[in-house]
């Protein structure tokens, strides 16, 4: 319970913040045409605002149903490096019922505050901060979806601004400490922007498109070297 009730006050910011991303989120699943129970079940299944925000558009554009796998593939493929970070953080003692609830619930926030427990970390530190931070998701999703079938058009639009805003946040920090990130960034604007301009791929393939190639190609330009190469 000490673990429980510490973990739920360090999920309390998350869970406020993670209210009014949804929020915005929720104005992008009205757009697509989602129920408020719809856009509710969503969020509470689908931990992941840019996996989430990729499939709304996808509904939205009616894309195949192999085209929204895809996309929900390239969104969310970090998760996989954030797990095998985060097994180090599990104590080997850990059952697996515990380990697979922590995989569900593998988001950024959560990730940064169970990978800063040492030496391991309790799965019900987890768990506290999971149990308010992830029903204010699914309910800022819901009430966004409300909210965007009765607000007015000019309003609507302001407020689906708010979700891009927390993209930028996310990738400002890295660009200013690294140049090859920063053009890496300013090379996926630009191509995203030709692309949706004087093309008629959908948005979701772009996404696919872009993704997988800027990532090659900063994998091959600029390589992170390890301790041995730099020795």
């Amino acid at each position: 319970m000490d673990s429980f009730r510490k973990g739920l006050k360090d999920g309390l910011p998350i869970g406020f913040g993670y209210f009014a991303v949804a929020f915005s989120l929720g104005i992008i699943a009205a757009q697509a045409g989602l129920t408020p129970f719809q856009g509710f079940l969503a969020s509470l299944l689908v931990n992941a605002s840019a996996g989430e925000n990729a499939a709304f558009i996808a509904i939205k554009e009616n894309v195949p149903y192999l085209q929204m796998v895809l996309i929900m593939i390239v969104s969310n493929i970090r998760y996989v490096l954030m797990s095998f970070a985060l097994s180090q953080k599990i104590s080997p003692v850990t059952k697996m019922i515990h380990r697979l609830i922590l995989g569900f619930y593998l988001t950024d926030e959560f990730f940064a505050l169970a990978i800063s427990q040492d030496p391991y970390c309790d799965p019900y530190y987890s768990y506290g901060a999971i149990a308010f931070a992830s029903p204010c998701w699914a309910l800022g999703t819901a009430l966004g979806i409300v909210m965007g079938n009765v607000l007015p058009q000019r309003i609507v639009s302001a407020l689906s601004v708010a979700l891009f805003g927390m993209f930028l946040a996310i990738i400002i920090p890295p660009a200013k400490k690294d140049k090859a990130i920063a053009l890496l960034i300013v090379i996926s604007f630009i191509s995203s922007y030709l692309l949706s301009r004087f093309s008629n791929i959908s948005t979701s393939m772009i996404t696919i498109i872009l993704t997988i190639v800027i990532s090659c190609l900063g994998a091959l330009l600029f390589p992170v070297k390890g301790d041995q190469d730099e020795k």
